[in-house]
């Protein structure tokens, strides 16, 4: 199975909520749920992003799955190269050597100097920085990645119900306290999963991370 095939999402028939799971279980349920009500307006989002799929339930369940699964078929990969060891340096035994993909790096001068003159070369350079980046900004990125969603999700489903603007400010803020408050009274099944996109991964941030903003 492709990795599209197993985004978690979730199902709304307007405010209400119908299924979540992964995509071809969700699908199958809103397939059902078509043919039993005609024309209810059902939305599938996926957890991961806040997006919408788009869903086309037309004939059996398993060609409304083969057309997601085609969805996500993997484009073809573009062409990888094995990156340089450095010169004079063994390999190690049983070492496999890093396959990558070359894409167009736009540095100025003094920075591809600087990278010339590091151990291993500019591209060695490069992945270091790199990870050493992801691992210094991981807590920020999960934390705007979960903004996002949330935003998205809110704006597709939530945009017209009272106190959207001041709920978006609480979540770019991520003050969880001041966006429980101001979406207490949204229904029920929108106002959980929105809160659960926002703030699933409070509690395993860092405390600095999770502490609201000085008014």
């Amino acid at each position: 199975m492709n990795a599209f095939l197993q985004t978690p999402c979730t199902a709304f028939a307007g405010h209400e909520r119908l299924s979540s799971g992964p995509l071809p279980e969700v699908a199958l349920v809103v397939k059902k749920m078509i043919e039993n009500r005609g024309s209810a307006q059902v939305i599938i989002y996926d957890d991961t992003t806040g997006r919408m799929i788009d869903l086309d339930t037309r004939g059996t369940a398993a060609e409304v799955v083969a057309r997601l699964a085609q969805r996500g078929a993997p484009a073809p990969l573009a062409p990888h190269i094995e990156a340089a060891e450095p010169a004079g340096e063994p390999r190690g035994r049983g070492r496999p050597r890093l396959g990558v993909v070359a894409r167009e790096v736009t540095l100025l001068p003094r920075h591809w100097e600087w990278l010339g003159t590091q151990p291993g070369g500019a591209s060695v350079a490069l992945r270091k920085l790199v990870e050493e980046a992801r691992r210094s900004s991981g807590d920020r990125d999960r934390i705007r990645a979960a903004q996002e969603r949330a935003y998205r999700f809110m704006s597709a489903i939530a945009g017209n119900l009272p106190g959207f603007e001041e709920a978006a400010r609480a979540l770019f803020a991520y003050d969880r306290s001041r966006f429980g408050d101001l979406v207490a009274a949204w229904p029920e099944d929108l106002r959980d999963h929105a809160i659960k996109m926002a703030f699933a991964d409070q509690a395993t941030l860092a405390p600095s991370m999770t502490a609201s903003p000085t008014p």
